[in-house]
């Protein structure tokens, strides 16, 4: 093997990096340390309290008018079972091309490529663009204390870019078929439901809660919730746990909880969809005589970024550097483009992402190097949609 490039060595020190949500484990001291050695000012910025502090950053080059921005996450979900991986999950080994560890795909690897981009950008050209990087630390977990608080602090400050790209591991056989040009909205709901605990073989005594929450997720379970539209697949919805409090099969429970998640199109909002079940909800619950709560949880809503300035830009500089037409597709789960499409055009775009928060997650190097050249081919093409 030979010397590694830039994209990739700094790939392997944000992995060894253990920034486990919601540690920054030195991710930031190293980008802020190579970003201002590319000309950056580097703002920090923290959000929260205590076990909840979010460390975030800001990082800004040129005077502009122009604004691209590029945006990612430091932080990391758990590694699970250490043992099982081929190498210690942080030490970023390399093996037969590829490189691995927590991270590699999702998406330190993504961010280590734009910086590259940037940093080779800044040798071959005089524009005056303004680039600038959002990365947080907080998008694994709650997501309340990264992005979301971010884009309140941009908007305060007037900074607003023309676009951004989000640095995710979009691809899905091959590096350069997928730009996510938008994403499904996500309710959770968790219902509790409350009868009259009694022995099975007098259920007139009972009043059986199990039944009434049976009843109660027909609609998650059984309805179309829609049939799409013309950027979304059908809005989906599944029951993702259910438990009484009886153990036996003699005795019908006091209690019966079930936690169900609905992903949504632009069809639906979280608040009519949460009117329209807890209606329902009311309505089995009179008519089994129980009582029941439900907590809702949501704070991603649906977007979607149409084709225009930011998706032939990308879509251009995919197709110049692979050869691939890339689809515009927005399937899969949430992610922190749905904070930063209030502030901007934004679309992802990265690596592929078949090993993300697996055992043995990795990437292969030299689709580091290829998205480092697409990105820098993307800076190039702003540069030349934008008068100075």
């Amino acid at each position: 093997m030979g010397e590694l490039s830039y994209a990739v060595q700094l790939a392997q020190k944000l992995i060894r990096c253990p920034s486990v949500t919601p540690e920054q484990a030195g991710t930031l001291d190293l980008l802020e340390t190579e970003l201002e050695g590319i000309g950056f000012s580097c703002t920090r910025l923290s959000f929260g309290e205590g076990l909840n502090k979010i460390e975030n950053l800001y990082a800004v080059l040129g005077e502009g008018p122009a604004h691209f921005a590029f945006a990612g996450h430091v932080d990391v979900v758990p590694v699970g079972k250490a043992e099982e991986w081929q190498f210690a999950p942080f030490d970023a080994k390399i093996k037969d091309g590829n490189l691995y560890g927590r991270g590699a795909a999702d998406m330190k690897s993504g961010i280590a490529a734009f910086v590259s981009a940037i940093r080779q950008w800044c040798n071959t050209t005089k524009k005056q663009t303004k680039i600038s990087l959002i990365i947080t630390g907080d998008e694994e977990a709650d997501a309340v204390n990264g992005t979301v608080k971010m884009i309140e602090w941009m908007r305060q400050q007037d900074i607003h870019p023309d676009m951004c790209v989000v640095a995710e591991p979009t691809s899905q056989a091959e590096i350069g078929d997928i730009i996510k040009n938008g994403r499904r909205g996500s309710l959770t709901g968790e219902i509790a439901v409350r009868g009259t605990q009694g022995h099975v073989a007098y259920p007139h005594l009972a009043h059986n809660p199990t039944a009434a929450l049976i009843q109660m997720l027909a609609p998650v379970t059984s309805v179309e919730l829609d049939g799409g539209n013309d950027y979304f697949t059908p809005s989906t919805a599944e029951v993702t746990g259910f438990s009484t409090s009886s153990c036996v099969s003699n005795v019908i429970p006091a209690t019966a909880n079930a936690l169900f998640n609905i992903r949504f199109n632009t069809e639906h909002t979280a608040e009519n969809l949460q009117g329209w079940l807890t209606e329902h909800f009311q309505r089995i619950a009179t008519k089994y005589q129980v009582q029941f709560d439900v907590e809702w949880k949501s704070n991603a809503a649906p977007f979607v970024t149409k084709a225009g300035k930011l998706t032939q830009i990308m879509s251009e500089a995919i197709f110049a550097q692979t050869g691939k037409h890339a689809q515009l597709s927005t399937a899969g789960g949430t992610s922190d483009a749905r904070f930063i499409t209030y502030l901007c055009p934004v679309a992802e775009f990265g690596l592929v992402g078949k090993t993300m928060h697996k055992i043995d997650e990795n990437v292969a190097i030299n689709d580091i190097d290829l998205l480092a050249k697409i990105f820098e081919d993307m800076l190039h093409r702003f540069d030349a949609n934008n008068e100075y």
